[in-house]
C-alpha cells in the first residue's frame, strides 16, 4: 500500500524522497525492519493473551530431558509470524503481482489448516487434533490453485526468459528471448533449463498440465509436513525456515535483475524480483518470533506457523524455478521426514519378523522424528538446535553455489 501510495505522490506531485519506493532493495529492507518491530510489539501481547486464554501446549510424556517442565507453554504462535510476514507484505510489495497473490494465499490458506488443527487439539482437547486426510485434502486444494496459476496465466507463462544465439554482424551475442514453456533449473548441470511440457506431451493438450500439478502438489505437501514435523524443540523450525528464507531472496533478486542474471548466466524470471519483499518479510517474521520461540520457549508456534512455514518456502522455491534444489535446501526438513518413514517402515519390518517385543527393543532410531533421537543421546535441546542451524547454514551455502558450479 506504501509503494502505490509514494509512487502517487512521486509521479503527481514529485514529493521528495518518494521516488525511494521504486526500489526493491529498499522496501526489502522496511518489510524486514518492520516485520522484526511488530514480531517485538505483538509478540508479547499475543503470549499474554494466549496465556489469559489458557491455551497451552499438551505435553505427552515421552522420557524427553526437560518436556514435562513445557507444559501449558502458549501454542498457536504461528499468529505472530502471520502477522509479521503479511503486514509488511502488504505495505511495501506491489499487490499486482502474480507471485506476491499466491504467497499471500499459501500464507493464509495453511494458516487456516493449521489453526484448525491446533483449535481441535486445545478447545476440543483431541490429543489427534485435524484429521490427516483433511490436512491433506486441503495441502492438495493449495497445490491445485498454485500449480494451475504457474501452468496457464501468461503473466508467468510466456515472461519466463532463456538465452538464446542472435547472429548480428560482429558475431553472435546473448539476447533474453520469450519462450512459451514452462522451464525450471536444474541444478549441477552445465545446461541447466528443463521443460516441464515435456512430462506432458504424451497427453491430450488438454490434459498436459496434469504431470506439472501434480509435481506442484507432491512438493508443497512434502515441504509443509516436513516443517511440521521440524517443529518438535525450541527455535528449530523458526531458525531453519529463516536460513532458507534468506537463500530464497538472494535467489529472488538475482533472477529478478537482469544484470545479475545475465552475468551469472541463470534464467531470468521479470517480475520474480518483487518476491524478495515477501523473503525478507518472511525472514523478519522467522527471526522475531524466535525471540520468543528461542529455548527455554515462551511461545509455541503449533500447526498454526509450522504448516504455513512449510508451504510458503515450497511456493517461493516453485515460483523461482528452485524447486528441484529443496532437497539440498531443505534437508533438514527433508531428513525428519525419512527419520519418521523409515523408522515405522523398519518398525513394521521388525515387528512382521520378529514380533512386536523385539521390534520395540531394536529401533532404527531411539526416536523419531531426528531430532528426539539425539535428545534420547542426551544433547541438550539448544546445542541440538544450534548444530542443525550450522547443517542448514552449509545447505544454504551448497544452494548458492549452484549459481556458478555446473
Amino acid at each position: 500500500m506504501l509503494y502505490y501510495l509514494f509512487t502517487y505522490l512521486d509521479k503527481t506531485f514529485n514529493f521528495p524522497g518518494a521516488g525511494v519506493f521504486q526500489y526493491i532493495t529498499f522496501r526489502a529492507m522496511g518489510a524486514i525492519v518492520f516485520s522484526l518491530l511488530i514480531a517485538a510489539i505483538y509478540g508479547s501481547r499475543l503470549i499474554n493473551y494466549l496465556r489469559k486464554l489458557q491455551i497451552g501446549e499438551t505435553i505427552r510424556d515421552l522420557g524427553l530431558q526437560g518436556q514435562m517442565q513445557k507444559k501449558g507453554t502458549p501454542t498457536m504462535g504461528g499468529f505472530i509470524i502471520l502477522a509479521s510476514l503479511l503486514i509488511p507484505v502488504l505495505l511495501f510489495a506491489r499487490l499486482d503481482n502474480v507471485y506476491i497473490v499466491l504467497l499471500i494465499i499459501a500464507t493464509i490458506w495453511t494458516c487456516g489448516i493449521g489453526f484448525a488443527d491446533d483449535y481441535i487439539k486445545v478447545f476440543k482437547k483431541d490429543k489427534e487434533g485435524l484429521k490427516g486426510r483433511f490436512k491433506i485434502v486441503g495441502q492438495v486444494g493449495l497445490g491445485l490453485i498454485v500449480g494451475l496459476t504457474l501452468y496457464f496465466n501468461d503473466y508467468v507463462k510466456i515472461r519466463v526468459y532463456e538465452k538464446a544465439k542472435i547472429s548480428t554482424a560482429v558475431g553472435e551475442v546473448q539476447k533474453y528471448v520469450d519462450t512459451n514453456s514452462l522451464t525450471t533449473t536444474l541444478p549441477f548441470f552445465k545446461n541447466n533449463e528443463i521443460d516441464y511440457q515435456i512430462l506432458g506431451s504424451f497427453l491430450p493438450d488438454s490434459l498436459a498440465w496434469i504431470p506439472y500439478v501434480i509435481i506442484v502438489i507432491f512438493i508443497i505437501t512434502a515441504v509443509s509436513n516436513g516443517a511440521n514435523i521440524t517443529d518438535g524443540i525450541d527455535g528449530l523450525a523458526a531458525g531453519t525456515s529463516a536460513i532458507i528464507g534468506l537463500t530464497l531472496a538472494i535467489f529472488a533478486y538475482l533472477s529478478g535483475n537482469k544484470v545479475f542474471s545475465q552475468y551469472l548466466n541463470i534464467m531470468m524470471i521479470p517480475n520474480s524480483g518483487e518476491v524478495v519483499i515477501f523473503c525478507t518479510a518472511f525472514v523478519g517474521a522467522c527471526i522475531g518470533f524466535l525471540w520468543y520461540n528461542a529455548y527455554p520457549a515462551q511461545v509455541f508456534m503449533g500447526d498454526t506457523g509450522s504448516l504455513m512455514l512449510g508451504s510458503v518456502i515450497a511456493v517461493l522455491a516453485l515460483a523461482l524455478r528452485k524447486e528441484l534444489l529443496i532437497p539440498v535446501m531443505c534437508g533438514i526438513f527433508l531428513v525428519e521426514n525419512l527419520s519418521v518413514i523409515m523408522q515405522v517402515s523398519y518398525f513394521k519390518y521388525q515387528k512382521r519378523k520378529n514380533g512386536l517385543e523385539y521390534a520395540q527393543k531394536n529401533r532404527l532410531f531411539l526416536m523419531s522424528p531426528l531430532h528426539h533421537h539425539f535428545q534420547k543421546k542426551g544433547y541438550h535441546e539448544a546445542k541440538i538446535v544450534t548444530r542443525f542451524w550450522i547443517i542448514g547454514i552449509v545447505l544454504a551455502v551448497a544452494c548458492l553455489v549452484t549459481l556458478k558450479l555446473r
